[in-house]
C-alpha cells in the first residue's frame, strides 16, 4: 500500500505564508511525478505546482513568483512554500503523486486526504 500524508494547512491573513508538506510512504519503487492541486468552492480542481515525470517544475500562472515547490527525495516528501497569500488562494490543497509500487511495478495516481488553506482578507 502507498499513502500520501499532508500537513501544514491552516488559517492565515492575506500577505502571510504557509508551508505544506506531503510525505509518501509504503511500498514505493519509484515516484514519477509529485505535486499539489487545489479545489476551491464553486471552482474546478486546479494544478498548483508539480514536479512532472522527466521535466522541470510546473506552476499555475496565478501562483508564479509566490509559491515554490521543493522536494526531499530521500524522504519521498514534497513541500509547497506559499508566500504572499491572497484570499483567492483559499482552497483544499491535495497532494498528488504518480508512483510505481514495489513488487507490482505498475504506476498509478495517488491522492492525499487534503488540507484546508484559508486566507482571510
Amino acid at each position: 500500500q502507498v499513502q500520501l500524508v499532508e500537513s501544514g494547512g491552516g488559517l492565515v491573513q492575506a500577505g502571510g505564508s504557509l508551508r505544506l508538506s506531503c510525505a509518501a510512504s509504503g511500498s514505493i519503487f519509484r515516484i514519477n511525478a509529485m505535486g499539489w492541486y487545489r479545489l476551491a468552492p464553486g471552482k474546478q480542481r486546479e494544478l498548483v505546482a508539480q514536479f512532472p515525470t522527466g521535466g522541470s517544475t510546473n506552476y499555475a500562472d496565478s501562483v508564479k513568483g509566490r509559491f515554490t515547490i521543493s522536494r526531499d527525495n530521500a524522504k519521498n516528501t514534497v513541500y509547497l512554500q506559499m508566500n504572499s497569500l491572497k484570499p483567492e488562494d483559499t482552497a483544499v490543497y491535495y497532494c498528488n503523486a504518480n508512483i510505481v509500487r514495489a513488487y507490482v511495478y505498475q504506476n498509478r495516481e495517488y491522492w492525499g486526504q487534503g488540507t484546508q488553506v484559508t486566507v482571510s482578507s
